[in-house]
């Protein structure tokens, strides 16, 4: 599975087909954000609603998948129903080495249903299956339902989205193998608006380890390096809930919408208390030997007096946060209630939770009623919390169904612009300072993990605008070859780029070892370029002004210094997007190749795919797509050489891989023979 190009499936779901297309650029994109950039650059239609059917929902792994551990995220990329832009999700669980053992580095979604439906892909098969009996069940029950009809633990990853995704909500998330999510920016309503329900990758093939001892030896060295350090004790022991207790003392951590960044309540929903009190078990991503997961348990009674059903919810701090502090709520096991009605719901915990404290506030100063919101919201009410998670999962009224669209829209309906803790996106729990809040309003994905803003407010109190503007960049730089490798997040000490470069070379991947900086430079500005090409304008964010009047330990916001940061990120921001546009009109494509399918090897549950020709160029620019039209037309007028490679690929291929490429190179040379697919 060591190659120099992407395979990538497509599948249409209007059609009911599917093709495998071979892309060049693994050494200008190397996989993850950078192909999830370069898949969208090809699929994606700019000026096209996020809800039409022909967008793509984008799925993606890295070169060291499988490789190493922690290799274990995958991309989800789409135009977001939160901003209609370009945007990213990133998820855990065991998506990216299904995708591994299927062959695939990337599977890209597009069209839509005619019922509701559920998507399988392995190494050889797609299978489109009715499940309209599915439509309006709850993330669990749908999950209980697909692994039924998909047997197959181990390499197979169950993706399935809620009652929230069906009905557009911008918050309504992905979720992936029970306890992990695509959980920003809206990624579930997009497989909603395509009519799919569920997707099952099915790691049905094999691959094989580098057999030398310098593998394995460098495989032992990065093993030990995750399990016998303080990311053990970090991340497995207490986990990210750890946070809760140090934030609070820092006067760091929201409550209450916001109103209070401290409260000595924080002892009954500290790491420790939810550790002692209502954890279960640890769990872990494939391919991981940490376990950050933390699962803990809520019991309900039920039909008679003792009588008990047993919940597990996997919790750490960003939840806990939102479903917790944020709402005013201090009780573990009332905290792991709300964010098992948003899981089932296919709500993103963080923006149900934010959005609701916006609402809560709303309804205490006269903005709402009881009308809009159904039920008296207090902060510190966890059972009224539930059934407004609840109304806002499924759309109940207007009113929800508006603030799934985001606090902001709400509050430009029913007013409290000033209060509504959006931050690009509804907030993480992180008010460290300035520079955090300039980080995640403008940051690609809105998000804490886009940059350390939030440790950098905590190490400078300068405020020095070019030199904390220099750092966000450089650091987002730095996160973006992670994410395109694709790394756990959490191991950012451990992948150096040094060492990262020796996990490339001794799976054969000599040639993008050393490239981090030119790589990741030219996809920070690529993905901001496709950023600003559907729609995104940097110098038109404004902070909310509940972000200006708080204090934290450093004392009171300082709104000359915020805005003078926001002035130059959004500045440096769109610096690189032109960078990268001017860079793509000058480059051209070094090579298109034509890639042969043999008939029945990919296949739908509608029918057999014929044998095919399918033209994979690799253009950075939209620009020459006449280009291309001339060259398919050339394809096709050289059916021969197809005629020539099918006969060499019976000759060179094994029956079960009755497959082969022509390619052409600038010269106009042809080669036939076999091609790692």
């Amino acid at each position: 599975m060591i190659r120099d190009h992407f395979r990538v499936l497509t599948v249409n779901l209007s059609s009911g087909r599917g093709n495998v297309l071979t892309l060049d650029g693994r050494e200008t994109y190397v996989g993850g954000s950078g192909l999830a950039a370069l898949l969208f650059d090809k699929f994606g239609q700019p000026d096209r609603p996020w809800n039409a059917p022909e967008q793509p929902l984008i799925f993606t792994i890295g070169p060291l998948t499988g490789y190493f551990p922690l290799m274990s995220k995958t991309v989800c990329a789409f135009k977001s129903p939160y901003h209609d832009q370009y945007a990213e999700s990133h998820a855990g669980g065991r998506s990216a080495l299904a995708l591994r053992f299927a062959d695939l580095d990337a599977l890209v979604v597009t069209g839509k249903a005619t019922t509701p439906s559920c998507l399988a892909v392995g190494n050889h098969h797609i299978d489109i299956q009715d499940v309209h009996y599915l439509w309006g069940q709850n993330v669990d029950a749908a999950g209980k339902m697909l692994r039924r009809m998909y047997p197959g633990s181990g390499h197979r990853s169950i993706l399935r989205i809620g009652p929230a995704g069906e009905t557009g909500s911008a918050m309504a998330g992905i979720n992936v193998d029970t306890y992990r999510h695509f959980g920003r920016l809206g990624g579930g309503a997009v497989m909603g608006a395509k009519n799919l329900k569920g997707i099952v990758i099915e790691g049905d093939a094999a691959f094989s380890l580098p057999a030398d001892k310098a593998y394995r030896k460098l495989f032992e060295d990065v093993y030990a390096r995750m399990t016998t350090t303080d990311m053990m004790s970090k991340y497995h022991n207490l986990g990210t809930a750890a946070n809760l207790a140090s934030l609070n003392e820092l006067k760091a951590l929201p409550w209450r919408n916001l109103q209070q960044t401290s409260d000595p309540a924080i002892d009954a929903v500290t790491g420790e208390r939810f550790a002692d009190d209502t954890l279960l078990r640890n769990a872990a991503c494939a391919g991981c030997p940490v376990g950050c997961i933390h699962v803990g348990f809520m019991r309900e009674k039920f039909m008679a007096e003792n009588q008990y059903l047993y919940r597990q919810v996997a919790y750490d701090y960003e939840p806990i946060f939102a479903a917790g502090t944020m709402l005013g709520v201090t009780d573990a096991f009332a905290v792991l209630g709300i964010m098992d009605v948003a899981e089932k719901m296919g709500l993103d915990v963080m923006g149900a939770g934010v959005a609701l404290a916006w609402a809560t506030e709303a309804l205490e100063k006269g903005l709402i009623s009881e009308r809009e919101s159904i039920l008296p919201l207090t902060f510190g009410d966890a059972q009224g919390f539930r059934q407004a998670v609840q109304h806002l999962g499924l759309g109940t009224n207007d009113f929800y169904r508006l603030l799934g669209q985001g606090a902001l829209k709400a509050a430009a309906e029913y007013g409290g612009e000033d209060f509504a803790c959006v931050l690009g996106q509804e907030m993480a729990g992180y008010a460290t300072g300035e520079v955090y809040y300039a980080a995640q309003a403008l940051g690609f994905r809105h998000s804490h993990l886009d940059t350390g803003g939030y440790s950098y407010d905590q190490k400078h109190d300068d405020q020095n605008v070019d030199k904390a503007v220099a750092f966000l960049v450089a650091d987002e730089r730095e996160r973006v070859w992670l994410t395109s490798m694709v790394s756990c997040l959490f191991a950012r000490k451990v992948y150096s780029a040094d060492l990262l470069d020796e996990c490339l070379q001794s799976v054969g991947y000599d040639r993008l070892a050393g490239r981090m900086a030119a790589c990741s430079a030219g996809i920070q500005a690529k993905r901001w370029q496709l950023r600003m090409a559907t729609g995104y304008r940097p110098d038109q964010i404004t902070i909310p002004k509940r972000f200006h009047d708080l204090t934290t330990w450093k004392g009171k916001t300082d709104p000359a210094y915020l805005d003078a940061l926001l002035a130059a990120y959004a500045r440096a921001i769109t610096g690189l997007a032109q960078t990268a546009a001017s860079e793509g009109e000058e480059r051209l494509p070094q090579a298109f190749k034509i890639c042969l399918i043999g008939k029945g090897v990919y296949r739908s549950s509608a029918s057999l795919i014929p044998n095919s020709i399918m033209m994979d160029p690799v253009t950075p620019s939209r620009l020459r797509r006449t280009f291309w039209f001339f060259i398919q037309a050339l394809a096709l007028w050289t059916i021969d050489a197809r005629r020539h490679c099918q006969t060499m690929a019976i000759a060179k291929c094994s029956p079960a891989r009755k497959r082969d490429c022509w390619s052409a190179d600038r010269a106009g040379s042809m080669n036939c023979g076999r091609k790692a697919m």
